[in-house]
């Protein structure tokens, strides 16, 4: 925990900038009827029942401290696509940095062995080398400025029915196209002077034990 709140102290460097990773999945949903729209004074109302139609995994990035994030739809979650997401924040959003600072929950899929797994050895390595990667504890994924992103996206666009992954797509595009318009940040006000005040029962007790 301590770790991932000294990350966050850091001062902005667009050479070494903090990026927060996180993934969620969507349950895709058809109608069985055809909703009727709103009016004055009235919402939309649609029938309870309804079809479901797979689901889609949810990549989201977060640059708190410039107001930037990349979101993208896959089909699955799965080692490689977390590695060609990655690759694709390496080589395509972040290009001319020195190090991408990392941080993400300790899913199975979210190691460096997931980038070996898609890719040629010498690849994976110069990939690997481009991170420094910070995992949140077990059970702290809540330090994870990523989830903070995920709740704005359930909120915002996700809190309805969405037939396809191609629609999908295009809303959660359009949502992340807003975001970055309007420059949210995160302003992390959360320490480690406040974790050993507000979360002393996660600290090992110290005695005066004989040795």
């Amino acid at each position: 925990m301590e770790d991932i709140l000294d990350v966050y102290k850091r001062p902005y460097d667009a050479k070494r900038p903090v990026i927060c990773m996180d993934e969620s999945s969507k349950q895709l949903v058809k109608e069985v009827r055809k909703p009727i729209a709103a009016l004055p004074k009235q919402t939309m109302r649609y029938d309870a029942e309804y079809e479901r139609n797979g689901t889609c995994n949810i990549f989201v990035a977060v640059e708190p401290l410039a107001g930037k994030r990349n979101t993208k739809i896959t089909k699955r979650r799965t080692m490689v696509d977390w590695a060609e997401y990655i690759k694709d924040i390496v080589d395509t959003q972040y290009p001319d940095v020195e190090k991408i600072v990392l941080i993400m929950d300790n899913l199975n899929t979210h190691t460096g062995t997931s980038l070996y797994e898609a890719f040629e050895p010498k690849e994976a390595k110069r990939i690997l080398d481009k991170l420094e990667i910070h995992h949140t504890p077990k059970h702290g994924s809540w330090l994870n400025i990523a989830e903070i992103e995920f709740s704005h996206l359930s909120r915002q666009c996700l809190n309805r029915r969405i037939a396809s992954e191609d629609r999908l797509i295009k809303e959660v595009g359009a949502w992340t196209l807003q975001r970055n318009r309007d420059n949210a940040k995160v302003d992390w006000q959360f320490t480690n002077d406040d974790a050993r005040i507000k979360l002393k029962r996660l600290y090992p007790e110290t005695g005066n034990a004989n040795i």
